[in-house]
């Protein structure tokens, strides 16, 4: 709240500077912009300590085998369906995998489809840096991607300390036995070193093609899609994380 009270003050001497130096109009109106987001987002925290009543993200003392995040930006109607096909086999696994939202960017709709839920936690991500791209032609979204997924990442392995995270995005939907799946994974993870990741998707996943639903393929593709990533392999990941 004291954080909450700082930003209004500041945004008031940014208002009171645009009026009395014209001159740098554009350049305060940008600030006064960046500030504006800046304590609609505390905002939303405060109002999300208030709601879950600042409650703990690990129940009953008991180690989570890893969390669920999902990384949204601006599709709150895919963010929904997303939510709602975890929470749908969740309820008994609760304690092992809290969910976590992960935002990019400062759209409404997407915060408060995300908050509407008890079940998870929020989290945003403003970025306010310009993008510089290394070589001609390369999309700026792509670096704003990877600038989130570096954050996300760092915020749960290292703020919130799992062990493991696993990293979905906002248009998937999950099979019934995605739970047991990964906290049978994360056994393997823990016991070979040299597995990078686990992965629940597969290109060819469909029915026509798949003899032995049993079947746990390695592979060298990494798919990038509703994956599990162990804290070892994010700290050797982190510091060279590409831009």
């Amino acid at each position: 709240v004291e954080a909450e009270n700082q930003c209004r003050s500041q945004l008031r001497l940014l208002i009171d500077q645009i009026g009395t130096h014209p001159e740098n109009i554009v350049g305060l109106e940008e600030k006064v912009k960046r500030q504006e987001q800046e304590c609609e987002r505390l905002r939303a925290v405060v109002q999300d300590l208030e709601k879950k009543g600042v409650r703990s993200l690990i129940q009953d003392a008991q180690v989570p085998v890893a969390a669920v995040v999902i990384m949204a930006c601006n599709r709150a109607d895919y963010l929904e369906r997303t939510i709602n096909s975890i929470l749908k086999y969740h309820s008994s696994v609760a304690v092992k995998f809290p969910i976590f939202v992960s935002q990019d960017g400062s759209n409404a709709d997407v915060r408060t489809k995300a908050m509407e839920y008890d079940q998870l936690t929020y989290m945003q991500h403003l970025d306010y840096e310009p993008v510089v791209t290394e070589r001609p032609g390369e999309l700026i979204a792509y670096y704003k991607i990877a600038r989130h997924y570096k954050w996300a990442l760092d915020q749960l392995f290292y703020k919130h300390n799992f062990d493991r995270v696993i990293i979905l995005e906002d248009d998937m939907e999950i099979a019934p036995d995605f739970f047991d799946y990964f906290e049978a994974g994360a056994d393997l993870l823990d016991k070979d070193k040299s597995i990078m990741a686990i992965s629940s998707w597969n290109d060819n996943g469909q029915k026509q093609f798949v003899r032995d639903p049993y079947t746990l393929y390695r592979s060298d593709f990494f798919p990038g899609l509703g994956w599990m990533l162990a804290k070892p392999t994010w700290d050797e990941l982190s510091p060279k994380w590409p831009k």
